[in-house]
């Protein structure tokens, strides 16, 4: 994929792929791109060394066994010397929880698309400013519908995608509010489904948000 950005506004849904080992990477991945998700983030731990280190080794075999058949980011970045990292291994885009004007910076200095979290007006324009490509609005499903639709009001020019609380159920209140996209964790890239080997539940779940996804379009 030449157009990362395009590429994420194209597509509305980024699976979140947190607290999975880098063993289980290339079968969730098959399973998620066989139901049609190709955007993904592979999110850092802040609480283990080892785990971040698991992160790395993860983009590394993502991007090995799938090439451009994925668009590949790196979530959870709180750190300028972990986006260096990440990009090293083969992130295309940064997404972090929150809104820091030096990983930013770093990030389009590599080349790369940066993605901050921001949850207020300040927050979003702060890193608009900044560099950001999108700003990720988190927690969004903490926030509600009625939230974001006043605050994508007045800053309609600022792309945003929503991560936290996103379901089949509910996606299309998020799209028709005005973000440009989902991220989506826990509900989509299930933790019990992968480590029993069910990877058929998560194609199942891809193809459902899909599927609702297209009927948006």
């Amino acid at each position: 994929m030449t157009d990362i950005k395009a590429s994420l506004l194209a597509e509305k849904i980024i699976a979140i792929i947190r607290g999975i080992g880098s063993d289980k990477m290339k079968e969730t991945v098959g399973a998620l791109l066989e139901g049609g998700v190709k955007l993904l983030e592979v999110t850092f731990d802040q609480q283990d060394k080892n785990k971040e280190l698991d992160t790395l080794k993860s983009l590394e075999i993502i991007k090995r066994e799938f090439g451009e058949r994925v668009c590949l980011g790196v979530g959870t970045v709180l750190t300028t010397e972990q986006v260096m990292s990440a990009v090293s291994a083969g992130a295309e885009y940064v997404i972090s929880p929150n809104t820091d004007v030096k990983v930013i910076q770093k990030v389009k200095e590599l080349g790369k698309i940066s993605i901050p979290g921001a949850l207020t007006p300040s927050e979003m324009v702060t890193a608009y400013n900044a560099g950001a490509d999108i700003v990720k609005l988190f927690p969004a499903g903490v926030l509600g519908i009625e939230y974001i639709k006043a605050l994508l009001a007045p800053l309609s020019h600022i792309p945003v995608v929503a991560v936290g609380g996103i379901s089949v159920e509910n996606i299309d209140q998020f799209i028709n509010a005005g973000v440009k996209g989902v991220g989506v964790g826990g509900n989509l890239v299930n933790k019990k489904a992968i480590y029993s080997g069910e990877y058929y539940k998560i194609t199942q779940t891809a193809q459902a948000y899909k599927k609702k996804i297209e009927g948006l379009v």
